[in-house]
């Protein structure tokens, strides 16, 4: 058996994440892929205008694609549309690239993460159908923050190791988890112990834990970009500014 055909994908569920230019006619494809993770592909021939591939390399389209090879640069040989859905449009095409800057930036290639995988594919889902996205975004940064080895702890106290209390405040420390303010109940970065407690559930049915879990993963994602900016929030505020 080849070296290719031993490197050979076929049908594999992927989201494009981003593609630039290769050559004069091909493309590089950064996909997330199910099984496989994070993915550069070149799609030989793809910029040509009678190319099969080029109407179907669209962000935020589910699709099924094949590659083969075993090199960092895989070819891809076949894209296939999977249920087309709507475009993102608007706010939700702006979050949509927030998702791809984040996996683009904090997942490794070629690693695995089937549940960020379909936290990702639901959070585009619910964007592309104009339903209410802030509980599937704040599922997928949870998801993403987990799958990386940084899991929250929510439900326990880092510093007497008890249960986290619905009526205190709590400091969220990185790498350690809630502390309790005692009597500092007004510090701005505090989060209650109510919201920890329905965010470590996925239970985002309430404004309060919606808004507090956008603030926690707002500095945690921060703190793991290690001074990487991301150009999808930049934008966003301009636009916000506007």
């Amino acid at each position: 058996m080849s070296g290719a055909a031993k490197g050979r994908v076929d049908g594999q569920p992927a989201y494009v994440l981003h593609t630039h230019p290769f050559k004069e006619t091909s493309l590089i494809v950064e996909a997330f892929s199910r099984d496989h993770g994070r993915v550069a592909l070149v799609a030989r021939g793809a910029r040509r205008p009678r190319s099969a591939m080029r109407g179907l390399l669209m962000a935020f389209q589910p699709l099924e694609l094949g590659w083969f090879g075993q090199a960092e640069m895989r070819t891809l040989a076949k894209v296939e549309w999977v249920g087309g859905q709507p475009l993102l449009q608007a706010q939700a095409l702006l979050l949509g690239y927030y998702m791809n800057e984040l996996l683009l930036k904090l997942l490794p290639r070629e690693d695995a993460h089937p549940a960020l995988f379909q936290a990702y594919a639901g959070a585009v889902h619910a964007l592309a159908l104009g339903e209410p996205s802030q509980a599937s975004l704040r599922r997928f940064e949870k998801t993403l923050l987990k799958e990386l080895g940084y899991g929250l702890t929510l439900d326990r106290e880092a510093d007497s190791g008890g249960p986290v209390e619905p009526q205190k405040r709590y400091a969220y420390v990185l790498e350690r988890g809630p502390v309790s303010l005692g009597g500092e109940a007004g510090a701005t970065d505090a989060f209650s112990g109510r919201a920890l407690l329905a965010i470590a559930r996925d239970d985002f049915s309430d404004a309060e834990t919606l808004a507090q879990c956008k603030q926690l993963m707002r500095m945690l994602i921060h703190h793991y970009l290690g001074g990487q900016r991301l150009s999808s929030r930049r934008v966003f505020m301009e636009l916000q500014e506007l």
